[in-house]
């Protein structure tokens, strides 16, 4: 498939989805969502593909969301997400490859929804986050009104979505937003070092450990430990676990296969 508004390479186990409209600072439109479902969508079938980067061209913006000037010349109906949700990733639940957003300038809206849709979040210094869509008369409703009451306090939450309020890279970090802020220079190899220690693991095991971690949500304790994922069987049936079994024992670095 050919894309014009994301770029989407992929560099060894790595994908590369990049929003590419930075003089809309990376807003969104139907046919940007169209082009996100694709690249997520071959992602997910790409047995060599193990980690993806999701990252906004430019140095202004991640994503601020909404192409709203879009969606007023042709309709607040005209959304067009396509499998997946907002950006291909805010309702792909079945996914459980990791996703790191590297967030270099403004995750608004829809984009702080991405972002808090992806596993791992680096941020570049100047970044920031938040939920404003109560200030044009909408809302949060690709997930951010779900999604960042389940991984901030409470409170926290509501004062950033009652609000609007943006917050700063520091304060998503102090918040557990971020896993790390790194001057904007530093930004795509600190997502790229991420994706390496990912890497470093064995894919079968990460994508059991997130299937785990993601189900589990909400469960008693005894329910969530009680009950079958498949991915944990697809695990102890691996290759790969023997692999590291027999690695550790002749103290080798383990060569996984994904299998």
């Amino acid at each position: 498939m050919a894309y014009e508004f994301i770029t989407y390479d992929k560099q060894g186990r790595v994908a590369r989805i990049t929003f590419n409209r930075p003089e809309v600072m990376n807003a969104l439109h139907p046919p940007a969502h169209q082009e996100l479902s694709a690249a997520f969508d071959d992602f997910a079938d790409d047995p060599d593909c193990w980690v993806a980067i999701l990252s906004g061209a430019g140095e202004k913006a991640f994503s601020a969301g909404n192409d709203l000037k879009y969606s007023a010349q042709h309709g607040m109906g005209a959304t067009g997400f396509g499998k997946g949700g907002f950006g291909g990733i805010t309702a792909r639940f079945d996914l459980f490859k990791p996703v790191i957003a590297a967030v270099n300038g403004f995750a608004l809206g829809g984009g702080f929804e991405m972002a808090l849709a992806c596993d791992i979040v680096v941020a570049a210094e100047h970044a920031r986050f938040g939920l404003p869509e109560p200030r044009v008369g909408l809302a949060a409703l690709a997930g951010g009104m779900q999604r960042l009451p389940r991984q901030i306090p409470l409170k926290t939450a509501m004062g950033l979505m009652l609000t609007g309020k943006q917050i700063t890279a520091a304060e998503a970090l102090r918040l557990g937003l971020a896993n790390e802020v790194v001057p904007a220079p530093d930004l795509s190899a600190a997502a790229a070092r991420w994706a390496d220690e990912i890497l470093q693991c064995s894919p079968i095991s990460v994508r059991a450990t997130k299937q785990v971690a993601m189900q589990s949500q909400g469960m008693r304790l005894e329910e969530a430990l009680s009950k079958s994922y498949p991915l944990v069987g697809a695990l102890l049936g691996s290759a790969d676990m023997l692999e590291g079994v027999m690695a550790f024992a002749q103290k080798r670095k383990p060569e996984w296969k994904g299998k």
